[in-house]
C-alpha cells in the first residue's frame, strides 16, 4: 500500500472544486504567488460541514511539483497549531493538484504593512502568533521531528476576521531531527530575496537560525510600516534590511519607523521589540535568538504596550525603591511590590495587593514619640530598626501616608513584639484619636507569622493618598515594667489576604 494513502480521507474531487470555483473563474481569484493562483469558494467538507475555503492551484511552471504538493500535505496533515494554517483537504486528478485551505479573511500581512490603522498593539499580537507558530516548529523541548519553514515573509502570513496570523505555504519546507543541538541541511538557497539568511545562501547550509533572520525581516518591515525590498518596474531595486539593522544599532529608530505608529508606540515596548527583531539579523547563527527568547521578549513588548496608564502609581513608587528595582514588564514589577520594599530614606513598607491595592506601613523609629525609648535591631523586621522601650507613661503616634489607594476602606494596625507573655497574644491597649477625649480599647490581635503581632484600632475610607494620623496610646498597670518593641503603624486595605 502507497504510504500516501494515509491521506485518502483529506482528498477531494476535482468536479467539486470545480463547481466552487466556477471553473476557477477570474471572479473567484483572491490571490496567488510563485506557486499559482488561489480562489475562493464553498465546499462541503468530510465533516458533512459547508465551508469558505481556499484554494491553492499548483501551476508547475514555477517550479512546484509532486515533492512540494505532497511535503505540504504530510507537514500540515502533522502540525496542528492556531497560528498555522489549517489544510482541510487536496485534490490529485491528471495535471491538476491542489490545495485546500481554510479561509483567512483579511489575506496577507504584507497587504497591511503601510497602514496605521493596522495598530501598533495589533502589530505585536501578530508578531507573538507568528512567534508561537515557528517556536512550535522549531520545537524547543526536542520531543519530535524540526521543521524548517524556510520562506518565511510577510506575504506568507495570513491574517482572519480576528487579525489571528496563520503561518502558510509550507512547501520549501525541510525536516530535521529535534534532538540535535544544531540542525544543519545542506541545501540549494531558496527563498524570498530581502527575507533569505545571507550565510544560508552563500554556503547552502540551512539551519533554524535560517528561520529567525527571515522572522527578524518581518519584525522591521512591521516596525517600519513597509516592504523590505523597494521595487521598480516589478524588479528589485534596493533592499532595505541593511539599513534598517544599522539605523536601529545606533539607535536612530526615529528615522525608519512608520510615521502613523509613532504617537501610538510606548517607548519602552519599541526599544524591547526593536532590540530582539536586531538580534535576529546578526551576522553569526550563534547570536541569534531561539525562537523561544524571540516570542518572550515579543511578549514583554506586547505587555509594555499595554502598560495600564492607571498603574502609573506603582512605577512612582518603584522609583522611590530604597534598592532599586529592575523588571521589563508591569507583571514582574507587580510581583516585585507583592513581596513589598522599602521606599524612600527606608521608614516606609509598601507592598501591592492581587487587586493593585496599596499596603503602607510606616516605622515607628519615624512616628512614634514619647515613652522611653532606644532605637535598636529586631530579628524578622521590615525595618532596620524599631522602638524599644517600657511603656508606662503611653507613648504617641504622628505621620502622613503616601501611597494609598484612594476610595479604600483601610484598617490600621499597631505592630510591635513584647516580653513575658507566657504565649498570650492580645495586649489590650487604651487607645484616641488626638481629636477624641475618651479611650477606646483594642479588642483584637492578630499575630502575623513571623512573630510580630498586629494590634486593630480603627477603620476609615481613603479619599486621599496623604492621610495624616494621631494616635495616643495608654496601658494597664500590669503591663508597666513590660518590654516593648515597636514596628510601626500599618495601614492594610480590607480586600488585602496575605
Amino acid at each position: 500500500m502507497s504510504p500516501m494513502n494515509e491521506f485518502d480521507h483529506l482528498k477531494i474531487r476535482l468536479k467539486d472544486i470545480i463547481e466552487a470555483t466556477e471553473n476557477f473563474g477570474i471572479d473567484r481569484q483572491i490571490g496567488g504567488g510563485g506557486f499559482g493562483p488561489v480562489y475562493k469558494g464553498k465546499l462541503t467538507l468530510s465533516t458533512g460541514r459547508r465551508a469558505v475555503v481556499a484554494f491553492k492551484r499548483l501551476d508547475p511552471r514555477f517550479g512546484q511539483g509532486n515533492t512540494e504538493f505532497w511535503k505540504e500535505i504530510m507537514l500540515l496533515s502533522d502540525c496542528k497549531h492556531e497560528n498555522l494554517i489549517s489544510l482541510l483537504g487536496f485534490c490529485i486528478e491528471g495535471e491538476e493538484r491542489i490545495l485546500v485551505y481554510e479561509y483567512v479573511s483579511r489575506g496577507s500581512l504584507d497587504r497591511y504593512l503601510s497602514n496605521p490603522r493596522l495598530s501598533w498593539n495589533q502589530r505585536l499580537k501578530i508578531c507573538v502568533g507568528v512567534a508561537r507558530a515557528l517556536t512550535y516548529l522549531h520545537d524547543p523541548r526536542k520531543t519530535q521531528r524540526r521543521v524548517l519553514h524556510r520562506d518565511i515573509k510577510s506575504a506568507n502570513i495570513l491574517l482572519d476576521a480576528e487579525w489571528t496570523p496563520k503561518v502558510s505555504d509550507f512547501g520549501l519546507s525541510k525536516v530535521a531531527p529535534a534532538n540535535q543541538p544544531r540542525t544543519y541541511v545542506v541545501s540549494n538557497g531558496v527563498g524570498t530575496p530581502g527575507y533569505c539568511d545571507p550565510v544560508y545562501m552563500e554556503t547552502g547550509f540551512l539551519s533554524k537560525e535560517s528561520d529567525v533572520y527571515s522572522f527578524g525581516v518581518v519584525l522591521f518591515e512591521v516596525m517600519c510600516g513597509r516592504s523590505c525590498c523597494e521595487y521598480r518596474n516589478g524588479d528589485i531595486v534596493n533592499i532595505l534590511v541593511p539599513r534598517w539593522k544599522k539605523c536601529c544599532d545606533a539607535k536612530k529608530l526615529d528615522s525608519i519607523i512608520c510615521a502613523g505608529l509613532k504617537e501610538q508606540i510606548n517607548w519602552d515596548s519599541l526599544v524591547t521589540f526593536s532590540a530582539i527583531a536586531s538580534q535576529c539579523l546578526s551576522r553569526e547563527y550563534t547570536d541569534r535568538p531561539t525562537m523561544a527568547e524571540i516570542l518572550k521578549n515579543l511578549e514583554v513588548a506586547l505587555e509594555q504596550q499595554n502598560f495600564d496608564p492607571d498603574n502609573n502609581a506603582l512605577v512612582d513608587i518603584a522609583k522611590l525603591a530604597l534598592h532599586r528595582l529592575s523588571y521589563t514588564s508591569h507583571q514582574e514589577l507587580h510581583s516585585l511590590l507583592s513581596k513589598g520594599i522599602l521606599v524612600a530614606d527606608g521608614q516606609t513598607w509598601v507592598s501591592v495587593n492581587n487587586n493593585g491595592r496599596i499596603r503602607e506601613m510606616i516605622s515607628a523609629v519615624k512616628c512614634v514619640s514619647g515613652g522611653w525609648f532606644v532605637s535598636e535591631t529586631a530579628d524578622e523586621s521590615r525595618f532596620s530598626n524599631v522602638q524599644a522601650g517600657m511603656l508606662c507613661y503611653g507613648f504617641k503616634i504622628r505621620g502622613r501616608t503616601q501611597f494609598l489607594t484612594i476610595n479604600v476602606t483601610y484598617t490600621i494596625y499597631l505592630v510591635f513584639k513584647c516580653d513575658n507573655m507566657n504565649n498570650e497574644t492580645h495586649v489590650p491597649f487604651k487607645w484616641k484619636l488626638n481629636n477624641e477625649t475618651k479611650y477606646s480599647s483594642s479588642c483584637l490581635t492578630l499575630e502575623r507569622g513571623d512573630g510580630w503581632l498586629m494590634s486593630r484600632l480603627y477603620q476609615f475610607t481613603s479619599h486621599r493618598k496623604d492621610y495624616d494620623f494621631g494616635i495616643e496610646f495608654m496601658l494597664p498597670t500590669q503591663y508597666s515594667r513590660t518590654m516593648f518593641y515597636l514596628e510601626g503603624i500599618e495601614f492594610k486595605p480590607m480586600e488585602y489576604v496575605n
